[in-house]
């Protein structure tokens, strides 16, 4: 998709459809001369009396001589209550109507507002992005016809002047931002056959090799795991046909400030092993490698950004299948930090997984920060929804940075506790721990667990498991993979 920049008057731009916003009280400003294309706008409104409440959308042909062939109005509510997140649904909808009129070529007028309470380089980003994500399509495996294939081709955006090197800017990253979201959305939906261990081992070597040498690749087989100690990890891979891949990916720039550690959740496939899902719950499981998407992701642009970290993304790629050698309710296995665990329930993996790669990032990397991304428990979406990541850690100036990031990014998400009195629940009596917690507060216990694993480091958890896949379509994105968490990373390397 071609982004042009314009601050010329409106009304000469040559376009399928030109997109407008406005607040509820600020409505009357657009029916005022000298706003471009005020009648057209006063006659449609008073006629369908339109409000400019959230998400309310006006649809206008204009005159056969207008340089513009739709004008699409979208009502942003109250200015008070308008966010990051809100400004992506906008333009979401916005999108959505320009698809629907098979629009190639929009123009859309960004406002002197948005740019004051957010930054004129974040109002640019926010928009590209909202735009980019809003128009995927996931159509690898569809017979679609060239009618039915109508896409976006250039976006026009009508700027004043004094603000477009800052835009320029803007326009640039969410444009990165982006195309590392939709990568992850990709890899989330592209069927299981396809995205095993060996094939994520692949792509990460294709990332690090059209990076010219900037990011290193590291891809660690069965036998070298086991010399590692991951035997965690290795229990959990013992069940599949599909041998495991731990990737280790590596971005080190000159002068590093630190070294940060991306830990995403790999399971290509989740059967639950032999606590076997029922087959409804069976059937979007292949997103249970969402974190390690979100992690490739990032290491697919990183060599684009300015990063003044030096980054290391840690995926312990493998499935959780049943058979006659999958691991048992009752096994007892032995972490790389040296920590024993007691399996009681094998659709607890993710957590065992990612033991041992913590435990990596903490002794064999010697991480400054740790943070992993996990589709780790169906608890969180119970307490949060489908919407918005559960967040964890245990360093409070990290905690604070991520959440400033993700209201950037427009990405949900809600501090949990890291409750110490929730401990006991994960003892084991001939163990280190157990891998389940009991009935209650089951993201709280599965966090506790990780925290097991990262000693002193300072450390955040996100549990993506809501809002890494939607089963509906909404004004981000279609049924699938979300690719949520990418940009938040990629926020946070670039900002922190």
């Amino acid at each position: 998709m071609k982004f042009t920049l314009k601050p010329t008057d409106i009304t000469e731009i040559e376009s399928d459809a030109v997109v407008f916003f406005s607040f509820d009280a600020s409505l009357p400003n657009l029916l005022k001369d000298p706003f471009p294309y005020a009648k057209i706008l006063k006659r449609a409104i008073e006629k369908e009396s339109f409000k400019a409440e959230f998400g309310k959308k006006l649809i206008i042909s204009t005159p056969a001589e207008s340089s513009a062939y739709k004008l699409i109005l979208i009502g942003l509510g109250k200015e008070e209550e308008f966010n990051i997140y809100k400004l992506q649904e906008a333009v979401g909808h916005a999108i959505r109507e320009c698809r629907q009129i098979k629009a190639r070529k929009i123009t859309i007028s960004i406002m002197d507002i948005w740019m004051k309470k957010f930054g004129a380089e974040t109002a640019a980003q926010t928009v590209v992005e909202a735009v980019e994500l809003s128009s995927y399509q996931f159509q690898k495996y569809q017979s679609i016809s060239s009618s039915e294939a109508v896409k976006i081709e250039e976006v026009i955006l009508s700027v004043s002047a004094a603000r477009l090197s800052s835009v320029e800017e803007g326009i640039r990253i969410g444009q990165i931002f982006a195309q590392a979201t939709i990568f992850a959305r990709d890899l989330v939906n592209d069927p299981p056959q396809l995205t095993t261990p060996a094939y994520l081992a692949k792509i990460a070597e294709e990332i690090a090799k059209s990076s010219k040498d900037e990011i290193k690749v590291k891809i660690f087989d069965q036998e070298e795991i086991a010399k590692l100690g991951m035997n965690a990890f290795l229990g959990v891979a013992q069940g599949s046909n599909e041998l495991p891949k731990f990737i280790k990916l590596s971005y080190k720039p000159r002068n590093p400030k630190k070294k940060i550690i991306l830990a995403g959740k790999g399971i290509t496939f989740d059967t639950g092993g032999l606590s076997l899902k029922d087959a409804k719950n069976m059937e979007t499981m292949k997103l249970d490698m969402a974190g390690a998407a979100a992690v490739l992701g990032v290491f697919q642009v990183l060599s684009k950004l300015k990063i003044n970290y030096e980054v290391v993304g840690l995926i312990a790629a493998c499935e959780n299948m049943p058979s006659g050698k999958a691991l048992k309710p009752g096994d007892i296995l032995r972490a790389l930090n040296g920590k024993t665990i007691e399996v009681l329930n094998t659709d607890a993996e993710g957590r065992l997984t990612l033991a041992d790669v913590l435990s990596y990032g903490v002794e064999k990397e010697k991480a400054d920060v740790i943070i992993d991304l996990a589709t780790l428990t169906g608890a969180c979406v119970v307490a949060l929804g489908e919407e918005i990541a559960g967040l964890w850690g245990n360093d409070e100036k990290l905690l604070n940075e991520i959440e400033d990031c993700a209201k950037l990014t427009g990405e949900k998400l809600w501090r949990m506790p890291l409750e110490s009195g929730y401990k006991d629940l994960i003892k084991s009596h001939i163990a280190d721990v157990k891998n389940i917690g009991g009935k209650w507060g089951g993201a709280i216990t599965a966090s506790l667990f990780l925290h097991e694993f990262v000693g002193k480091t300072p450390w955040i958890h996100l549990d993506i498991a809501g809002p890494s896949f939607t089963e509906k379509n909404t004004p981000h994105c279609p049924t699938g993979g979300t690719g949520y968490g990418t940009r938040l990373l990629l926020r946070f390397l670039t900002t922190s």
